[in-house]
């Protein structure tokens, strides 16, 4: 176990790896356009630029966790990283479109890895729960508030270099966390003698492409095609094999008696429905400030800084003490309910409405909804977990969040772009029918996370509060 200090030295390089990940989800989105023009992408097949990144990064998320249990988890988190980067090298040097489809399908490989094994490697560096609490707030912060940043730096990039920056910028990150991962972060760990359940990996892992394939295409295809539905039912099918396959077999990829423990099913059905809002907080306001108050790409980044501000502030230390004195009920429901009455006021601004009026008091709430609620989520998630199944679970919560989120967005864009066609239909002004698609995209996000509060507030256990102020209850915390 490295000491004291190392341990937050390596937390640092845990979560700047994580951040490099997060930041590759939004960054790409303010380039599209340039990388359509550039390669000569048609609208239909530009979506795969990001497409491509969601399937492998939302379907590997649960067999990461699993071999980095197996494996180790800084050997898995270190090939990870070596791969995103050599990934996101083909990525900027990439000439042509099937060269960046396929380098983008690998850095979502890469990705999932880096998430599903991160938290794990946290969780163990980090043992007792108060220590836990302010590690989770750091961790929760680059989560929460990367992708916002990613919006900022993608605009910076493509506008004063290329799009093939937005890339290229993550080789000197990716070789430096590599390096001091290998030299702050033990080796060791992992089961030598432990057995994939691989039926159980290839249904788990078909099921979650296929999902994230459908929920992808929903909008281009159609929520009542053939293509969609086919494939969820194919996808449900695959996961009811996965469950009698689980339920079966000797050693199991995910043990269903998991389940079981009450915090972890709760924060994840939590985790699946704040995510949904905070997609909805994240994607559908950018789309709202560019596409109806015209703000530059820039200029939306900056309207986010905020909330980072704000988000950073609760994240990196109050979070930590809210959770130590009040246990993780209290301050998991408040933040989201915070969250939800940003997402309310986001609900009814007005086709011209003002940054100060209109924008900055609901970032603020979000920001700070987001600081209070994600430390208590991921530690009711991971908290009764045993070590040896750390990287399964933070897979868990990583695919229930990437699911949530991506399900989230495409239903809420479904229910914005048809009540935009009925306003229209009715002779509504295009900026005005926009708008409104987006107040009913938010007006559902706010119920989602304050759904998510009650759900927290009503079914999540309380640790011990010995626990909960960092006193050892156990003699492996104790040591």
């Amino acid at each position: 176990m490295p000491s004291s200090h190392n341990r937050w030295w390596a937390l640092l390089v845990l979560c700047l790896g994580v951040l490099m990940i997060v930041l590759d989800t939004t960054i790409v989105n303010v380039a599209l356009p340039s990388i359509r023009t550039d390669l000569g992408f048609t609208e239909t097949t530009l979506v795969w630029v990001v497409n491509a990144y969601m399937l492998t990064f939302g379907g590997f998320l649960l067999l990461g966790g699993r071999l980095g249990d197996l494996c180790g988890h800084r050997r898995l988190f270190l090939a990870g990283i070596a791969s995103f980067t050599r990934a996101s090298l083909a990525c900027g040097l990439a000439r042509s479109q099937l060269v960046l489809v396929a380098a983008r399908a690998v850095q979502g490989l890469g990705g999932a890895v880096v998430s599903a094994v991160a938290l794990s490697l946290i969780m163990n560096l980090f043992t007792t729960a108060a220590e836990r609490a302010r590690a989770m707030g750091v961790y929760g912060f680059v989560c929460a508030g990367g992708g916002s940043i990613g919006v900022l730096l993608g605009g910076l990039l493509t506008s004063q270099f290329s799009w093939h920056w937005i890339f290229l910028v993550n080789l000197p990150i990716g070789a430096a966390v590599y390096a001091l991962t290998l030299g702050l972060i033990p080796a060791g760990g992992g089961r030598p003698g432990g057995r994939l359940d691989w039926a159980g990996a290839v249904t788990v892992t078909l099921c979650l492409v296929l999902s994230v394939y459908a929920v992808v295409n929903g909008n281009e295809a159609g929520w009542r095609s053939v293509q969609t539905l086919g494939l969820l039912a194919v996808a449900a099918v695959l996961l009811a094999a996965f469950l009698a396959i689980e339920a079966r077999v000797a050693a199991p990829l995910m043990p269903l008696s998991l389940f079981r423990l009450r915090n972890l099913a709760t924060a994840n059905v939590a985790g699946v429905l704040w995510a949904a809002a905070m997609f909805a907080w994240f994607f559908i306001s950018a789309l709202y400030l560019q596409l109806v108050l015209a703000y530059t790409p820039m200029q939306v980044g900056l309207a986010f800084l905020p909330a980072n501000l704000v988000m950073a502030v609760f994240s990196l230390g109050i979070s930590a003490r809210l959770v130590t004195r009040l246990g993780l009920r209290l301050p998991l429901a408040a933040g989201l309910l915070l969250a939800a009455a940003g997402l309310a006021l986001f609900a009814r601004a007005p086709a011209g409405g003002s940054f100060a009026v209109d924008v900055l008091p609901g970032m603020l709430l979000l920001g700070l909804g987001a600081g209070i609620a994600f430390n208590p989520v991921l530690l009711a998630a991971m908290g009764d977990v045993d070590p040896a199944d750390a990287g399964l679970a933070s897979g868990i919560v990583n695919t229930a969040f990437m699911m949530g989120g991506a399900l989230g967005l495409a239903v809420l864009a479904s229910l914005a772009a048809a009540r935009t066609a009925g306003l229209q239909a009715d002779g509504a002004a295009a900026t005005a029918a926009l708008n409104g698609g987006y107040q009913l995209a938010f007006a559902c996000g706010a119920a989602s996370a304050a759904l998510a509060a009650g759900l927290g507030a009503w079914l999540l256990r309380e640790p011990p509060r010995a626990a909960r102020i960092g006193v050892p209850t156990t003699a492996a915390e104790a040591d």
